[in-house]
């Protein structure tokens, strides 16, 4: 019976040292023992996981898939032989999370305290960026979205819609008066981001039809965060999700404006993890405990 265990983990270790003779080392075999293994499970899978050249190697689009499965499998496996020498079932080990600045801040960072007084064991690897990254590529078991999604093969759990509010401080609204129709943003300064996945273009509901607005400002920003304070500071109006800007409304820090016009812009937030394979306990325990709470969190008072 072939050990197929055992090749997950000299593949693994080939990849987390980058070379064949430096996994060799760890794992106290030779280099050409260990070049056989990995040939042994491409010729299983008939695909190629890593590409050889002199100088270093890389992990194919391939390999990193068969890389991320086996990290679960293995960890799942260290699960279970921990939890049978322990007497308990509690799931353990790391949860790798990524998600927006503005989200991950707002959204899921306020939840963590409670969910590890439930699950001590869990480690979270949160990473915030409102860059979107690969899963499979980065390793990340769960990652929050905001807005439009590609297709990806990924699994997708709907959070919920969010409406986006156009807001603007107080002192901005004094020096420049409210807009109060469509073509009254051609005289303010818009904020917008330079994400490729955006254009500067805001949608409207005019006169009962919906219409997209080319607006400009003095700043494009990669991540909502930076979009509000400069709002705060009184630089334009910014439109962001109303989660992101609930408390600066509620506080006077923003005013909303133009709330008729956009009254069907929404964006919608989805939890995506690999599919293909049954999640892990962690990962399941990780979005069992926290999809209904964000839920509830994205729900406008």
């Amino acid at each position: 019976m072939d050990n197929r265990v055992g090749e997950m983990q000299v593949f693994l270790r080939v990849v987390e040292s980058g070379s064949f003779s430096e996994a060799a080392r760890l794992l106290v075999m030779t280099p050409s023992t260990v070049s056989k293994l990995i040939a042994r499970i491409e010729a299983r899978l008939g695909v190629r996981l890593i590409e050889r050249s002199t100088r270093r190697l890389s992990v194919t689009q391939e390999g990193q898939i068969y890389y991320t499965r086996a990290v679960t499998l293995i960890a799942d496996l260290d699960d279970i032989e921990r939890s049978l020498t322990t007497g308990t079932m509690q799931p353990r080990g790391t949860v790798r999370v990524n998600a927006s600045v503005a989200f991950g801040t707002l959204g899921l960072e306020p939840f963590l305290p409670a969910f590890w007084n439930a699950y001590p064991e869990i480690l979270i690897d949160l990473s915030l960026s409102d860059d979107v990254t690969d899963l499979y590529l980065d390793r990340t078991d769960v990652a929050f979205r905001v807005g439009r999604l590609q297709d990806s093969g990924l699994t997708v759990r709907h959070l919920g819609a969010v409406p986006r509010r156009i807001v603007a401080s107080p002192t901005y609204l004094e020096r420049h008066g409210t807009p109060q129709t469509v073509a009254d943003l051609d005289s303010h300064q818009c904020l917008g981001f330079n994400f490729q996945r955006t254009t500067p273009v805001w949608p409207f509901q005019e006169k009962g039809r919906l219409i997209d607005r080319r607006v400009h400002g003095p700043l494009l920003a990669n991540n909502g965060e930076t979009v509000r304070r400069m709002a705060l500071q009184g630089v334009g109006l910014a439109r962001l999700g109303e989660y992101h800007v609930r408390e600066d409304l509620k506080a006077g820090r923003l005013v909303e404006v133009m709330s008729d016009a956009t009254i069907q812009d929404e964006e919608d937030i989805h939890a995506l993890f690999p599919a293909g394979h049954q999640s892990p306990p962690r990962v399941r325990a990780f979005l069992d405990f926290m999809v209904p709470r964000i839920q509830d969190y994205l729900k406008v008072p």
